[in-house]
């Protein structure tokens, strides 16, 4: 994967199952999740393994100076990469989310998309950084997308590194 102003991605593996328990069960990121509840580790390392063997999904880890500092992962829905993001706790405000969302964003030729709390301003900015409009609320939720991108650095379908 390239770098986006000293960030990089790289592919999650079960060795980050830890990590990203961590940064899901953080009351912050609970807080904005849909699933407001706890994740038990058992469930999340089922989960894990079938996400990472799962071909319409792909889970990256983002890393500054070797350190994770955040997750975003895309997960194909039809003709859409759906994007979500998460940034480690202790590297809020600084960031990091535009710059591992814009990264990956940039690897999609295809249609690409977001939904977040309608009230969460930061989410709603990275997804405009990203390259995202604003569509729609419904609910609570506030849907973003961007069409097909033409200058895209690759088609990134399922596969891709």
């Amino acid at each position: 994967m390239e770098e986006h102003k000293g960030l990089r991605l790289r592919p999650a593996t079960l060795e980050d199952a830890d990590r990203l328990l961590r940064w899901r069960n953080d009351p912050e990121t609970r807080r904005r999740s849909r699933r407001k509840g706890p994740v038990d580790p058992d469930r999340h390392i089922q989960w894990l393994t079938a996400a990472l063997a799962d071909e319409h999904l792909r889970i990256f880890i983002a890393e500054e100076d070797a350190r994770p500092v955040g997750t975003v992962r895309a997960e194909r829905i039809e003709d859409v990469w759906e994007l979500s993001w998460t940034v480690a706790p202790e590297a809020r405000g600084c960031g990091v989310g535009s710059r591992m969302v814009v990264l990956l964003a940039h690897q999609i030729r295809g249609p690409i998309r977001a939904e977040m709390q309608a009230d969460h301003a930061a989410s709603a900015r990275i997804a405009e950084k990203a390259g995202m409009t604003y569509d729609r609320t419904d609910g609570e939720i506030a849907h973003y997308s961007r069409p097909s991108a033409d200058g895209a650095v690759s088609d990134f379908e399922p596969g891709d590194g």
